[in-house]
């Protein structure tokens, strides 16, 4: 039989309106990097960089984790959400303990907003044609 071993390498997923993000935590210094860019490079504002960082923040581990992170579809600000999802899940994968800390904070549940699809016979989601009486 063999003993499993212990890793320094942990990896979820995370998911926001059309973005998926694929998170790797490993054992490190603290740099985030997204799709091969640091992250002030990716995301324009600091409000985007400070949503990735959160889950981080919230649980001291800023400095002890190294985050890499593949994402695709949707926008910025729906990337930069399913990033700190992924980094959450992640981190309670590594460790159990901060599990309550992300929990209260609302950073384990899926934010399942999504565009509402067009309807056939209208031009949009909810808007209609506009009603002519004669």
């Amino acid at each position: 039989m063999v003993a499993a071993k212990k890793t320094d390498e942990f990896a979820a997923t995370g998911r926001r309106k059309t973005s998926v993000a694929r998170v790797r935590l490993v054992k490190g210094s603290g740099a985030i990097i997204v799709n091969n860019k640091k992250v002030d490079e990716y995301f324009d504002t600091k409000d985007m960089v400070d949503i990735v960082r959160r889950p981080l923040i919230l649980v001291d581990r800023e400095a002890q984790y190294d985050v890499i992170v593949s994402v695709k579809g949707g926008g910025k600000v729906g990337q930069c959400g399913a990033i700190a999802h992924g980094a959450s899940r992640a981190l309670i994968s590594a460790e159990e303990e901060l599990k309550p800390i992300l929990k209260k904070a609302g950073m384990l549940s899926r934010d399942a907003r999504m565009k509402e699809r067009k309807k056939p016979g209208q031009p949009g989601a909810r808007k209609r044609f506009q009603f002519s009486k004669r």
